[in-house]
């Protein structure tokens, strides 16, 4: 309130930033997750900064990204998505609109700056990212992870357990997730329904094509849908993607 001191001054100002900058992600149809991400990554700059928004320095996201990469080896896409966020944190400080460059004068003497620039943050050179010692697996790799998959269920079974059910389940969501080529939350949000006919390939019955409604989402949108055909597969493994 107009004329009352703040008794935590800092803290109450911090907190209120990030309250802001909260709403107006949200306001723009971010995902809850999304900005809880965010939050969390401009908390643990702070701490490790150690100083508050408007004391911020470039010298400080330079020690903060030298710590990510040297001492808890964060990958190249990994620190390049931390450093966006503080980016645009600052650009939220730093907007007009807001205010917050006016507040921190009044109660600090100082205002927050955007400290990260394109001249010390990591640029998106390459689409494919991965490290190089990474590989996808080869035929008889994966021929031996579905081999494995499948002697789980026979091998609990035989015992006389009761998880040869969950240990089938698992088996054949690998075989899903490798034959229609689908993220790992596209997998765990199927269900039964999300199959259908595809009257391209009768010879699949009621499993011709898959509706993927959780699909990848663009910033700010809901996730997008997309539906994958069945095809028929010449490797031995066919019968469990077609089953």
């Amino acid at each position: 309130m107009d004329g009352l001191s703040l008794l935590r001054p800092d803290e109450q100002v911090f907190e209120a930033m990030i309250k802001g900058w909260r709403n107006q992600q949200l306001a723009r149809n971010l995902s809850l997750g999304y900005v809880n991400d965010q939050e969390r990554t401009v908390r643990s700059f702070t701490r490790h900064a150690d100083v508050m928004p408007w004391q911020w320095t470039p010298q400080h996201v330079d020690e903060w990204s030298a710590d990510l990469r040297a001492v808890h080896g964060c990958v190249r896409s990994t620190l390049r998505n931390y450093q966006g966020s503080v980016r645009q944190f600052c650009d939220f400080l730093t907007n007009p609109a807001y205010g917050w460059s006016e507040e921190c004068l009044r109660y600090f003497g100082t205002h927050p700056v955007q400290v990260v620039y394109d001249w010390n943050a990591a640029t998106h050179a390459d689409e494919a990212e991965g490290e190089p010692e990474r590989r996808a697996f080869t035929k008889p790799e994966l021929e031996q992870f579905f081999d494995h998959a499948d002697e789980a269920v026979l091998r609990v079974r035989g015992k006389g357990r009761k998880g040869w059910l969950p240990a089938f389940r698992d088996a054949a969501l690998f075989k899903v997730a490798y034959a229609y080529g689908l993220r790992r939350n596209e997998t765990r949000m199927l269900d039964l329904t999300d199959f259908g006919r595809n009257p391209e390939g009768r010879e699949f019955g009621e499993y011709g094509t898959l509706l993927v409604r959780y699909g990848k989402a663009k910033k700010g949108a809901p996730p997008k849908r997309r539906s994958v055909l069945t095809v028929a597969l010449d490797t031995p493994h066919d019968r469990g993607v077609d089953q």
